[in-house]
């Protein structure tokens, strides 16, 4: 690959509202590897009506019914924000966020994020897609719920507010916590690769790390997935997300696929090239060839090493006359034969 898989360890909620808990999933986040550590910024009054429910998962993780109530509990405060960002810096992580609001995004800005991420269920909301773009950071697309149209239509939106769509990711993602298997569609990526013109990427909700791993294989150039210091703790995402050993050894795999793709250019390697002169043949001697004798089939056979004149030249060898005597097991050369050169 071009570049390595930019791999973001979201923190998203799973803070729990505890600015200590925020500062060491960021050094988790660090020692596992991660470029990148993300968080979620809004206000609970500016996303959700009082009284909205829950999703089911999200019901079924903290035993809330009222998503007012639980998003208020896992806000973070502009001077959190400002004490997660100087962590980061300290410890050598990119922080950014997901900016739920037109201010967020405004407040992410001034604390001098490198990037931005919008959440799946934001991909509709024109106002808040065109002022993150109109930001002119590279921008993270999340589309989880969209149809090609909707992700089109956004891509539209950020084009015109920024005149281009250089620094656009899109992610490929699936809106379920945890999502199953057979939910997660990764050959999606591919489609998307060639029917949107930008980068993709993958934003993971499954369980375990295979499918992060096969989205890198399918060319996912950003890995988004969840981190979690137990997955035991109260909250909505704890769940779907990896504890930190579990994330370091995603981040390796991610590493090492990574490493396996190359640059997609069928030739042998350098360790190939050297199995190559043990593992092919060449054309030997079969038995004593005196010296001006014309070579004939039965004079000659295919064995290894790789030395001397390959097997595809056969029909060129016979014929030819040898120069001195040949004996038997000899690799021919070309330079052994009457008119013996390579061409």
């Amino acid at each position: 690959m071009d570049r390595p898989v930019f791999v973001i360890a979201e923190a998203g909620v799973n803070h729990n509202g505890d600015l200590g808990l925020a500062l060491r999933l960021c050094d988790a986040a660090r020692d596992a590897g991660a470029d990148a550590v993300k968080f979620q910024t809004f206000r609970a009054e500016d996303l959700v009506l009082p009284g909205a429910p829950t999703a089911q998962y999200q019901a079924r993780q903290t035993g809330e019914q009222d998503q007012f109530a639980m998003l208020r509990r896992l806000e973070l405060t502009q001077a959190q924000h400002e004490a997660i960002k100087a962590h980061c810096d300290s410890i050598g992580i990119e922080f950014f966020s997901t900016p739920f609001s037109i201010a967020a995004v405004d407040l992410l800005v001034r604390l001098g994020v490198r990037r931005l991420k919008l959440s799946s269920g934001e991909l509709t909301h024109r106002a808040l897609v065109e002022h993150a773009a109109a930001a002119r950071l590279p921008l993270l697309v999340s589309t989880g719920m969209a149809t090609m149209e909707e992700i089109r239509e956004a891509l539209q939106w950020i084009a015109a507010a920024r005149g281009h769509l250089d620094g656009v990711t899109v992610l490929h993602c699936t809106s379920a916590y945890p999502a199953p298997d057979a939910a997660l569609n990764l050959n999606a990526i591919r489609s998307m690769m060639r029917d949107l013109g930008v980068a993709i990427g993958y934003s993971d909700h499954s369980l375990g790390i295979e499918a992060p791993l096969a989205a890198v294989a399918l060319g996912a150039t950003v890995v988004e997935k969840h981190l979690t210091l137990d997955r035991g703790l109260p909250g909505p995402d704890h769940g779907a997300s990896l504890e930190p050993g579990e994330f370091r050894t995603m981040v390796a795999g991610i590493r090492r696929v990574s490493a396996m793709l190359g640059d997609g250019v069928k030739a042998p390697t350098d360790e190939e090239r050297d199995t190559a002169r043990v593992a092919r043949r060449s054309i030997a001697a079969a038995v004593d060839i005196p010296a001006g004798v014309a070579i004939e089939e039965r004079m000659l056979a295919c064995r290894r090493p790789a030395t001397g004149i390959a097997p595809r030249e056969w029909s060129r060898v016979i014929g030819r006359v040898t120069l001195a005597s040949v004996a038997a097991g000899t690799v021919l050369q070309w330079e052994q034969l009457a008119g013996g050169d390579a061409q």
